[in-house]
């Protein structure tokens, strides 16, 4: 009995653990994958050159979710004065539900900290539980909504609720 015990208290964790995964800085490179991956989870996706447009300025933060050799998710941020604004987050939907997005937005939190910002703000779809609770889960809090701000595949128009969290 006791074997069994030690073989179950080893294969166990290595059965539920998450895969392993790292968190860095995107590039221009990235710009052709984060463009697939907005558009697989976004209604209206941007488009490469959007992606690259982004990516050179000097106050945008991008990173990259990377399983092995591919890049899995994304958060990207634009800066101003002492405030970032989240602009998008996306993981590839097999992905989705692992926690993987929690690790994404923690390091680029921490990222952005560490260069000086004190305030991240965000819009989010008024009904996206996922993503709202994610967003509550790491400190956001709604501060306000925006009436109509995004349209789904039907056409039918969405709010969004705005949230802050201060970094400081």
């Amino acid at each position: 009995m006791a074997r069994l015990s030690s073989f179950l208290g080893k294969l166990l964790p290595q059965l539920f653990r998450r895969p392993d995964t790292t968190v860095e800085p995107a590039n221009l490179r990235d710009a052709p994958r984060l463009s697939q991956l907005h558009r697989a989870a976004f209604h209206r996706g941007w488009s490469t050159e959007e992606f690259e447009q982004i990516l050179i300025e000097r106050n945008a933060f991008a990173h990259r979710l990377r399983l092995g050799g591919s890049t899995i998710g994304f958060i990207i941020s634009r800066t101003a004065a002492d405030e970032a604004e989240i602009l998008s987050v996306a993981v590839a939907q097999k992905h989705r539900g692992h926690g993987l997005s929690r690790d994404l937005l923690r390091t680029h939190l921490g990222h952005l900290a560490g260069h000086g910002l004190k305030t991240v703000f965000l819009e989010v779809e008024e009904n996206n539980r996922p993503a709202r609770a994610l967003y509550e889960r790491a400190g956001f809090r709604v501060v306000g909504r925006r009436d109509r701000y995004y349209k789904d595949a039907g056409g039918e128009q969405l709010n969004a609720v705005v949230m802050r969290r201060d970094l400081s």
